[in-house]
């Protein structure tokens, strides 16, 4: 199997709910459901490759306070090298809604303060090589990612294959933001965007027309993933075919990191050398199969694009 590894943010969520209707302010209502636990989209990516039994390397940075703490001893041996930030940790509070969706609030924290130094001081090039590593979280990091020409240009040397994948701008799509990402996107083998943000980038309605403007922004040979949540998921691969993986229908408990668990499943498969169908199946199964488990799960182990349980 192909290393692997993942660099972005990580924090923590609690999640509370399901809350219907939007309470009044000044008022309190009670919820059938709390969860502590880690998030973030690396965070939600790498508890999903620790689940699956997965081997991976991950880079993050965390803030100096007991979250902070409580994350770095979530992740064992692997957290030895995160550097911690005199930030407060990052702290998202995702509130759920009956049919599954869920609304975010979420302190700024110690995700801005990880830096390209932070990232090569954890990450090892020569044991990642030949393998892929997945960038996440680009609009919360700002310090490494305004150190991502750097760190494209360490993983080319190490003959990495970067997977992005953006997550939305704080900001929203403005054109500055556009034009960031398209020169990101220019450095990477692996583009993998839900279908909002690839549409909004492209300024397409059509999820397919906009796997096709974004692999033109690429490396020959480059693949484009959609990820379109209850409707599955789109691949555009070197060979310019395009492929289309429906979601299995699931009881759908909770939605949050579905992408980034998405993202999980398509990789390891990827990581495997398997075809892109089956690669976009994996990923596919195994957030059908995450967003329908509470407490969450990974189904245990995935081979050949199938999750079992």
């Amino acid at each position: 199997m192909r290393p692997l590894a993942v660099v972005g943010n990580v924090n923590v969520d609690l999640i509370l709910g399901p809350a219907a209707p939007w309470p009044k302010a000044g008022t309190e209502i009670i919820v059938d459901h709390d969860e502590l636990r880690v998030g973030g989209a690396a965070g939600n990516t790498a508890l999903a490759w620790d689940g699956l039994g997965v081997e991976f390397a991950i880079a993050a940075n965390v803030g100096s306070d007991q979250f902070g703490r409580w994350l770095k001893e979530g992740f064992g041996a692997r957290a030895d090298k995160w550097p911690v930030r005199p930030e407060g940790t990052t702290l998202s509070v995702g509130i759920t809604h009956p049919d599954g969706e869920r609304t975010f609030f979420t302190t700024r924290g110690h995700l801005a303060r990880l830096n390209l130094g932070d990232v090569l001081s954890v990450l090892e090039g020569p044991a990642l090589s030949g393998g892929y590593t997945l960038v996440c979280g680009s609009f919360l990091t700002d310090d490494l990612t305004a150190d991502y020409t750097a760190f494209f240009d360490w993983a080319d040397r190490h003959g990495i294959a970067v997977a992005l994948d953006t997550g939305w701008p704080l900001e929203g799509w403005t054109e500055a933001n556009k034009a960031a990402a398209r020169g990101w996107l220019s450095r990477c083998r692996i583009a993998i965007l839900n279908e909002v943000e690839s549409t909004t980038l492209t300024d397409t309605v059509d999820p397919a027309a906009a796997a096709e403007k974004i692999r033109a922004l690429m490396p020959d040979g480059a693949t484009v993933v959609i990820k379109r949540g209850p409707d599955g998921a789109i691949a555009l691969g070197s060979d310019g075919v395009l492929l289309s993986q429906a979601a299995p229908a699931v009881t759908v408990v909770d939605t949050i990191g579905a992408g980034d668990v998405f993202n999980a499943g398509f990789l390891a498969a990827l990581a495997r050398d398997e075809p892109l169908a089956a690669c976009l199946k994996a990923g596919t199964d195994l957030a059908s199969h995450a967003i329908s488990t509470l407490p969450r799960s990974y189904g245990g182990s995935i081979h050949f694009g199938e999750t079992t349980p």
